[in-house]
């Protein structure tokens, strides 16, 4: 049996489960107007120097950590800042801080995380 259908704010009816067209719009919009006002990511240290320091993380740590926990071997796509560094270049450096993500986990778990710190 499945679940009833809802009426979203815009007066929409929406299968259970699912975000309505506004629901999306209004996440792109926001998303748009964070993006416009954070620095580029060269700015914020994603250069040269790190994607070779990122390449030779991930040949040292080719598997995604989170995956891992269920039990799942998927290859990391990703280094995460395990605590987001937010410009502090001692805390985007340290090795201890990063570990290896797939980008499905780094986009949906650990973003997830990040929103309830």
């Amino acid at each position: 049996m499945s679940k009833p259908h809802r009426i979203c704010s815009c007066g929409s009816i929406v299968p259970h489960g699912e975000r309505c067209e506004c629901q999306r719009t209004a996440t792109r919009d926001r998303n748009r107007r964070h993006d416009a006002r954070r620095p580029s990511a060269s700015a914020r240290g994603y250069n040269g120097e790190w994607r070779k320091a990122r390449l030779d993380y991930l040949a040292m740590h080719p598997h995604c950590r989170e995956c891992s926990k269920s039990g799942l071997t998927r290859l990391a796509t990703v280094v995460d800042h395990i605590i987001p560094h937010r410009g502090d270049k001692r805390l985007f450096w340290h090795r201890a801080n990063w570990q290896p993500l797939c980008e499905p986990c780094h986009n949906s778990i650990k973003q997830r995380q990040e929103q309830t710190q």
